[in-house]
């Protein structure tokens, strides 16, 4: 299924095996640019393409891949789906995690990663699942878009990404 808003000539449509260079390319600028992700990863095709990855889609604007979303099961270390599920009395299997989200810096401003967002959110809803995620807190860009967008900040908390790398990340559930 395919959103477009009448207001803009992007495009969200499902990402496919051809989109991951492109995808690999606006990453690298968003990484230049804003430090997502903190640490670039090795092979960052096979990141984008996480082995939990329930579904992905791309903002494509004239022909150009200028964003990315990820749809995934919860995995070993993602906080949200545990809190969101001790919550609301349920498994941590009812959740899908937003990722790997990222809109090129030259088009931001215009509501893309909202797009993206709904058109994950809307995925997950159809799958029965309930959208979370985690996001550093020093991303607070990011954060503020969640925030706009009615999400529930569940709790903050310490992650151990490595043996020498803790980071604080923000814990969030979708609007009932």
């Amino acid at each position: 299924m395919n959103q477009q808003n009448e207001s803009s000539p992007c495009r969200i449509r499902r990402r496919d095996a051809a989109d991951l260079d492109a995808c690999v390319r606006v990453l690298a600028d968003v990484h230049g640019g804003d430090g997502y992700p903190v640490n670039w990863p090795e092979r960052p095709g096979d990141w984008l393409a996480q082995p939990s990855l329930l579904a992905a889609w791309v903002a494509e604007l004239d022909g150009q891949v200028i964003g990315h979303i990820g749809l995934s099961r919860s995995g070993e270390g993602d906080a949200a789906p545990v809190l969101w599920g001790r919550r609301e009395g349920a498994s941590a299997g009812r959740t899908a995690v937003i990722s790997r989200l990222f809109v090129s810096p030259a088009a931001r401003g215009h509501g893309i990663g909202a797009r993206l967002m709904a058109r994950a959110v809307e995925d997950a809803h159809e799958r029965g699942l309930h959208p979370v995620l985690d996001v550093l807190a020093s991303d607070t860009a990011a954060a503020a878009l969640y925030e706009r967008l009615g999400w529930e900040l569940l709790a903050t908390v310490d992650q151990q990404w490595s043996p020498t790398q803790t980071v604080t990340v923000h814990c969030y559930a979708a609007p009932a």
